[in-house]
């Protein structure tokens, strides 16, 4: 099994604006679906899927365990409340949303309660976010590198989080890009325009394709059908190695996400 590369995020929408948001993208073609617990949205994204009409089978849905719920005895039922309002049986993927602020709960407390949620059919694949290279190898050390298939993380032409990409990629797990356009900051770059005008892309066509190419998956959101559409058209771009290469001298280590009293010593 593997995390597709391109899929839907639906951070900050709620009610009738998340549900006409995975409608619209379903409808043009999208398949993964991205949520979570915190976004107190998964009863709408379920409300979508299921009037869409598409096979389970055909669907690739992620959803995120909030730290309130990392408890041994609560991570698993907080699951199934997450299936119940998505209306599934399981998930393609869960990730563990956040580390646990000041180790509240051991890493290995809540990994192996996501792995025996694997085990009971609730999720077919785990995986983490948010984790430094030390709390990635608490988690490698609970579970085995072998159990988690992603590791999600901000990155975006601002910030290429580097490091932590190359521990991930040595212990052979995969990255996921989160904030990829960065709010839309870096669709205003002259590079990235530069870049986009000569290929006749958007420029978050280029920035989306970048990582893609650059090995990682990406989950962008969007409420308005015009930009669904467009941002699939990224899954068809290549970039030229000179492209990818000009991209890369971009990092400024800008970060956007960095909740207080949540957030770890970044690395």
């Amino acid at each position: 099994m593997s995390v597709p590369a391109f899929g839907l995020g639906t951070f900050r929408l709620q009610g009738q604006v998340v549900i006409d948001s995975v409608s619209t993208a379903l409808e043009l073609g999208y398949r993964v679906i991205d949520t979570a617990q915190i976004y107190e949205n998964e009863a709408d994204v379920g409300v979508a899927i299921a009037a869409s009409g598409i096979p389970r089978e055909e669907l690739f849905i992620t959803s995120k365990i909030w730290i309130a719920n990392f408890a041994r005895e609560r991570l698993i039922a907080s699951l199934k409340e997450s299936l119940e309002k998505l209306q599934t049986d399981y998930l393609d993927l869960t990730l563990i949303h956040w580390p646990s602020p000041d180790n509240q709960v051991p890493v290995e407390e809540f990994m192996g309660a996501l792995l025996e949620a694997k085990r009971l059919g609730l999720t077919r694949q785990i995986g983490i976010s948010n984790f430094t290279i030390d709390l990635m190898k608490q988690a490698i050390a609970a579970v085995g590198a072998e159990n988690i298939a992603t590791h999600q993380i901000e990155l975006h032409p601002y910030l290429q989080n580097r490091q932590v990409v190359e521990f991930a990629r040595s212990q052979g797990i995969h990255i996921t890009s989160y904030m990829t356009l960065a709010y839309g900051e870096v669709l205003k770059d002259p590079l990235i325009q530069q870049i986009s005008e000569r290929l006749q892309a958007t420029p978050a066509q280029v920035t989306l394709a970048w990582a893609m190419q650059s090995g990682y998956a990406v989950i962008p959101s969007s409420t308005k059908r015009a930009n669904l559409l467009s941002n699939l058209g990224a899954t068809a771009l290549t970039l030229s190695d000179a492209d990818m290469m000009h991209i890369a001298t971009l990092d400024r280590g800008y970060r956007l996400t960095s909740p207080t009293g949540i957030a770890p010593q970044w690395d």
